[in-house]
């Protein structure tokens, strides 16, 4: 099949991207991955829009080998997800906890229409209706972006349940079961009635990031403020980038505002968590990377982002020629820095402790081009939507180790998930 491509120069960037989202929702699936210009050796499309369905693929009893076939035969764009139960494929565990948004394991779309957006031009790329057609459609969509929410939010934990929990953890860590832990914690609303749309624009208003997106399977919905990437492949070089370490900023006084960055960048506790996910991450990818390729370009790299200060650290590697993104799954998922180390006995605690599951949070969305380099986020700082169920839920998390304070680690769940209290009770 020949995708049928044209580019169109732009007059307002801004107006494009909203009359894009607000297209691209008609339709049952769609995909939006969003840079927010941030500016980054790393990023290669500002930002892309996938939508309708040619072929796909879902969860099977063998996924890693049946997914593999999938994208060897699919010589073109693929966009998808894979949520944090795709573990139990992976290793000998499992989840009873309850699921009420039920995003698949594992979901994956040759779309119809590619869309990619630049500062100055769009371009178009369809397998059905000509991209002057579809251009003209987006211009025509007004962006009536005015809906409120007034959510009645839930916690799965009180404070004191969740203080209790951090001290259990940290008992598991005292008898040598685990070094550190993310431990999340589910907010949730019954009886949720919102425009997803217009959520997540209100969302990345608020809080702008390099790894938002818009994603839609039918009544699921993802809106997504991740400032993480999970995996990123370029020609034969694969890169990481786990965030671990968080400060909130001071926006009225840029002076403190910068203090505090240092102080971030000189916190031990926080190096220590960022430290063990990085050594994780490179044993990952020293499973599938040429040998010796694999090194730490970048540690305790700090970065700002509209509420917090983050500390990122970048890790590189290269792979054979044979590496698809399939391997890299099963070699990587779930990230180190949505579980902690060792990443089994971990996840084991993670079921004994959490209340619901994690499903797509902690997860990945993201795409992989027609000549199979690929781009994946970690789904968090997110809301899921059923809605058919009218079920929302928001998860926050945090890395847990030996030296942690109970009712901090508390307060930075809350600081993580402040702009979605924002946008739900606006």
């Amino acid at each position: 099949m020949i995708r049928n491509t044209a580019l169109f120069s732009i007059q307002d960037y801004q107006q494009i991207k909203l009359q894009m989202l607000s297209w691209a929702n008609r339709f049952n699936i769609c995909a939006l991955l969003d840079n927010h210009q941030y500016n980054s050796s790393y990023h290669s499309i500002e930002c892309l829009l996938a939508v309708g369905i040619v072929t796909s693929f879902e969860t099977t009893g063998n996924t890693i080998i049946d997914l593999k076939k999938f994208l060897h035969k699919t010589d073109d764009w693929v966009f998808g997800h894979v949520s944090y139960d795709f573990k139990n494929q992976l290793e000998p565990l499992s989840s009873l906890h309850s699921d009420k948004i039920k995003f698949s394991d594992i979901f994956f779309f040759q779309p119809e229409i590619v869309i990619q957006l630049s500062e100055n031009e769009i371009k178009i790329s369809s397998l059905t209706d000509t991209p002057e057609k579809i251009f003209f459609a987006i211009q025509s969509k007004e962006n009536n972006i005015t809906a409120e929410n007034n959510i009645e939010i839930q916690s799965a934990f009180t404070k004191e349940e969740y203080v209790h929990v951090i001290k259990q953890l940290q008992q598991h860590i005292l008898r040598g079961d685990c070094y550190e832990i993310n431990f999340c914690q589910e907010f949730f609303a019954n009886d949720a009635s919102i425009q997803p749309q217009q959520l997540y624009h209100h969302l990345t208003t608020i809080s702008p990031v390099p790894f938002a997106c818009f994603y839609k399977l039918n009544d699921k919905f993802l809106i997504c403020a991740s400032p993480e990437r999970y995996v990123k492949k370029q020609g034969n070089i694969i890169l990481s980038q786990p965030v671990k370490g968080t400060y909130k900023r001071n926006l009225q006084n840029e002076k403190d505002d910068e203090l505090l960055k240092q102080k971030l960048a000189a916190d031990q506790k926080e190096k220590s968590e960022n430290v063990m996910v990085v050594d994780l991450v490179r044993n990952d990818l020293s499973k599938i990377c040429e040998e010796g390729s694999v090194k730490v370009e970048e540690l305790f790299g700090i970065y700002s982002f509209p509420q917090v200060h983050q500390m990122i650290s970048t890790i590189k590697g290269e792979l054979s020629n044979e590496t698809d993104f399939a391997d890299v799954l099963k070699a990587t998922f779930p990230m180190g820095s949505m579980t902690g180390a060792p990443k089994r006995k971990v996840m084991e605690l993670i079921e004994q402790y959490e209340k619901t599951k994690r499903g797509i949070f902690s997860g990945c969305v993201g795409y992989i081009a027609p000549n199979k380099d690929f781009d994946f986020n970690v789904v968090i700082r997110s809301i899921m939507y059923n809605q058919t169920e009218k079920y929302l839920s928001y998860q926050v998390g945090s890395g847990i180790t030996f030296n942690s304070n109970a009712e901090n680690e508390y307060e930075e769940c809350l600081l993580k998930a402040e702009a979605i209290k924002q946008v739900l009770l606006q």
